[in-house]
């Protein structure tokens, strides 16, 4: 366990001592971002820079530039990475250190939500506001927690297929900066009109099922707010697999309008399976979404990775 893990929360069992003084920071930051998002993210390095903290900004410039800078870091050159983006560009990041075996491993990675759901912020509690993000980069508390894994590339919240990874795979970037979750939205109704519903086999730990769609959760939330998997946790040792039995036209709706409200865990025809290996075969070639973008295809070997990423939390409130 990295000897910079501090406790959280008291009690846990995984502190052995209080974080260091963060003195310098690297931060990969997506440009993309524009207005109030920008505004943001120089409000944050303000006050990162007012606490004495030299930061080193890496701006990305193509898909693949997080994944590049996070695999490059050496041991030493920072005391914490921060990701300033969405949840695309952290799973970019945590690709990287996963490749990175000079040290990038073991660097905590401090999140700077800028993206168009934040969906990881919000499962650890971590606010938008430039004050909050500011205190936890600088003083939140390092926790392990596990990751999933699709063919091989990280996701930290969850891997899907089916009807979801279709909308996935047809949002496109411009899409998102015009329209932010409307882009989601948009791209449903234009997928239930045209996908049609084949059926995946999807063994849990040797157990098989056949579904309409699975999703392989990492943690609670889906899409921004919405809770898909009540039992998941970024520091289990399991997988919540969360699997939709009905398909076709009218079912994607019942499953998508379950899910705003809160009521999908109470349907008959969804269940969650927990397991550690998954194994998932449907149409090849089938994308596969992680964490919001295709990240592989059909068939995938999905299994769970304890303790495989140092994330920093948001600080303790006393």
């Amino acid at each position: 366990m990295n000897p910079e893990l501090s406790a959280w929360p008291p009690g846990s069992g995984k502190a052995v001592g209080e974080a260091p003084p963060i003195r310098r920071v690297q931060v990969i930051f997506n440009p993309t971002a524009g207005g109030a998002k920008r505004q943001k993210y120089h409000a944050v390095l303000d006050r990162l820079l007012q606490a004495g903290v030299e930061v080193v900004e890496r701006p990305t410039g193509q898909r693949g530039d997080a994944e590049a800078f996070a695999a490059e870091l050496q041991r030493g050159a920072c005391d914490r990475l921060v990701v300033a983006g969405g949840d695309g560009t952290i799973n970019e990041a945590i690709n990287g250190l996963g490749q990175n075996r000079a040290g990038g491993a073991t660097t905590p990675l401090a999140l700077l939500p800028l993206g168009t759901a934040n969906v990881l912020a919000r499962e650890i509690g971590l606010s938008t506001r430039p004050s909050e993000v500011s205190a936890a980069i600088l003083h939140g508390p390092v926790r392990p927690v596990a990751l999933g894994e699709a063919n091989g590339r990280r996701f930290t919240l969850m891997a899907g297929v089916g009807f979801d990874a279709h909308v996935v795979a047809q949002v496109s970037t411009a899409l998102k900066r015009r329209l932010g979750k409307g882009a989601y939205v948009y791209q449903t109704v234009r997928e239930i009109g045209r996908f049609d519903f084949p059926s995946y086999n999807v063994r849990i730990d040797g157990v098989e099922e056949t579904v309409a769609s699975a999703v392989v959760a990492n943690a609670r939330h889906y899409g921004g707010a919405f809770v898909m998997a009540p039992g998941a946790c970024l520091e289990s040792s399991v997988l919540e697999v969360c699997l939709f039995d009905t398909p076709g036209r009218l079912a994607a709706l019942k499953y998508a309008a379950a899910l705003v409200l809160g009521l999908l865990p109470r349907l008959s025809d969804f269940r969650i399976v927990s397991g550690r290996q998954i194994r998932i075969q449907g149409p090849v070639e089938d994308p596969i979404q992680g964490d919001g973008d295709v990240v592989a295809a059909l068939p995938a070997e999905v299994r769970v990775l304890p303790d495989a990423l140092n994330l920093v939390f948001p600080r303790v409130r006393g």
